[in-house]
């Protein structure tokens, strides 16, 4: 496995050179709005931990992570309405992992409604920020 590259999309999203829509952050990680989300309201949970992603991860780290990805899932569903809520996660490019750092995808699913493809279009920021405020007031 080739190793991390401290200079990804996301590690500069943790640093603040890139901006992110944000929903929370604490020691553990960032919360943000996925940029090209499959469904509204799909957020991303990115540990500050630097790791490739799962394969590589401290599971120390990961024990930490997983109940703030289970935070997000909770705040998005009762925030959202949502009839449930997917969590992705990928390792490696033949898996679908496009950036490698380590994240967690939280897309809230509805009833007959098929969620996008991963990546696709750009949403709205605007509508990101919106749902993004909605989503914290759960928290």
């Amino acid at each position: 496995m080739p190793a991390y590259d401290p200079q990804n999309i996301f590690a500069k999203i943790l640093e603040g050179t890139i901006p992110s829509v944000k929903i929370f952050e604490n020691d553990i990680c960032l919360a943000i709005m996925d940029a090209f989300p499959q469904s509204p309201g799909h957020g991303l949970v990115l540990p500050k931990a630097p790791s490739r992603n799962l394969l590589d991860a401290d599971p120390d780290d990961l024990s930490r992570l997983i109940p703030q990805v289970q935070k997000l899932a909770q705040a998005t569903s009762k925030a959202l309405n949502a009839d449930g809520i997917r969590i992705a996660q990928f390792n490696e490019a033949p898996a679908g992992q496009t950036v490698f750092h380590l994240h967690f995808h939280v897309i809230p699913i509805y009833e007959g409604q098929e969620p996008g493809q991963h990546a696709d279009k750009m949403a709205d920021p605007e509508q990101l920020a919106e749902l993004a405020e909605k989503i914290a007031a759960e928290l």
